[in-house]
């Protein structure tokens, strides 16, 4: 009898915790504060995209460097991410003329 292997795509829960020298328990806890995104929350047997590393990596720094809180690190991930938008819009929009994105009337 032979068995088909099927690749099941991303990483596993317990190698993407050892990954981020974490405990398996403590990323379900992130998964539940929906700071993490696996590939499929309503599955048992958890996986996650190889991106979710540097998301894991900038929470755990946030977390020890800033003494944030879990659960606030939802909001302050929001922001972080917002200001980097804008950033962004910012310099795409900038002129090298040195006037400001939001004085143009274009």
């Amino acid at each position: 009898m032979t068995t088909a292997l099927i690749r099941v795509p991303g990483i596993a829960l317990e190698e993407f915790a050892r990954a981020g020298g974490l405990h398996p328990d403590h990323v379900r806890r992130l998964v539940a504060l929906g700071l993490l995104e696996p590939l499929d929350r309503h599955d048992e047997d958890l996986r996650f995209p190889p991106s979710q590393l540097a998301v894991l990596g900038r929470i755990e720094r946030l977390h020890e460097g800033l003494s944030i809180n879990y659960a606030a690190l939802g909001v302050v991930l929001d922001l972080l991410d917002r200001i980097a938008e804008l950033e962004s819009a910012l310099r795409r929009y900038s002129r090298p003329t040195g006037v400001p994105p939001w004085t143009r009337t274009d």
